[in-house]
């Protein structure tokens, strides 16, 4: 069967969602992210899917004269230009379901570490320091407060593990309410500051917009307690890094953890490394065997619009 469509992968996904284009489309694969490469590659291609590198830039849609939509395989979408693929009325489609239980969990994991100090507690055992285990006295997240940065699906759900798992009372601030979960969890929506001040362990949910860009800095930062544990699963650029880093520097904050950096990949000599009260994962939140499989569903609703049919999750902002 000749294939009718043309489907640009920026990077290989599970072959789950990889074969279901296969059966209908030609499959092409990005060798870099630069954007000249990308141009080059997308003249006579229908359709786009992006993971966490590279960009959809404008200059890339508009060089695409064949471009129908472009997929997210993911949740964050900074990486395309929703106004130029609107204004050329080029569908985008993601997975917003997708990674929902990895990255929560990833948020509890983080905490756990920093509450418990197991990083410390794992150098110290490996060095046969046995006797860290009097001078390691960590924190329990039990009957804690938690807050929450942005209460989309993945802080939703963040709230459910920590409230029903760790009987954490909920305070969050997102723009918009929802009064449904809230009668749920009994959370409490309030602003920013007044998160900071009341959370023991705050979970960074935000997306990556204008306005969140470097939200969490020093003047934030003082608003929370000198024991609170703050963690990011968002986006690296949200937080000011120097503000981080001073903050757990001089103890103004008890720790912090991130999976997403302000440069990714960050480079090893980031200053973060050199604090024992910070832990840092590669943007791997969503990287579970499960999440994987998920996101690349997105090639479902990629075909959707390539047939003609009306996708699940299209993109509002680009609609």
């Amino acid at each position: 069967m000749t294939s009718t469509f043309k489907v640009l992968l920026y990077e290989a996904m599970h072959a789950e969602g990889t074969k279901l284009l296969e059966e209908r489309c030609d499959v092409i694969y990005a060798k870099s992210f630069e954007e000249s490469h990308l141009i080059s590659l997308v003249g006579d291609v229908d359709a786009i899917i992006i993971r966490a590198n590279g960009a959809v830039s404008r200059a890339v849609i508009d060089a695409a004269g064949r471009l129908k939509v472009i997929g997210k395989h993911g949740v964050g979408l900074d990486g395309i230009d929703l106004v130029a693929a609107k204004e050329r009325g080029v569908k985008v489609v993601y997975v917003p379901t997708a990674n929902t239980e990895s990255v929560a969990e990833h948020f509890v994991a983080l905490a756990l570490m920093l509450a418990k100090k197991v990083k410390q507690g794992d150098v110290a055992v490996r060095q046969g320091k046995w006797e860290a285990r009097y001078d390691l006295i960590g924190t329990e997240l039990w009957g804690k407060t938690l807050g929450l940065l942005g209460f989309g699906r993945i802080g939703q759900q963040t709230a459910r593990i920590c409230h029903y798992g760790f009987s954490m009372p909920v305070v969050y601030y997102d723009i918009i309410n929802y009064p449904e979960v809230e009668a749920e969890l009994k959370a409490v929506r309030t602003d920013m500051e007044e998160v900071c001040r009341q959370a023991d362990f705050i979970s960074i949910n935000l997306p990556l917009l204008p306005g969140t860009r470097g939200c969490i800095n020093a003047e934030l930062i003082r608003q929370m307690k000198s024991s609170a544990i703050l963690v990011n699963t968002a986006r690296g650029p949200i937080w000011n890094e120097a503000d981080v880093l001073d903050a757990l520097r001089t103890g103004r904050i008890a720790a912090a953890g991130t999976d997403v950096f302000e440069e990714e990949p960050t480079p090893a000599r980031n200053p973060l490394f050199t604090v024992d009260n910070f832990v840092g994962t590669p943007h791997m939140a969503a990287h579970t065997n499960e999440s994987i499989c998920q996101m690349s569903m997105v090639a479902r609703d990629v075909l959707a619009v390539l047939e003609g049919r009306n996708p699940e999750f299209p993109v509002p902002e680009a609609c």
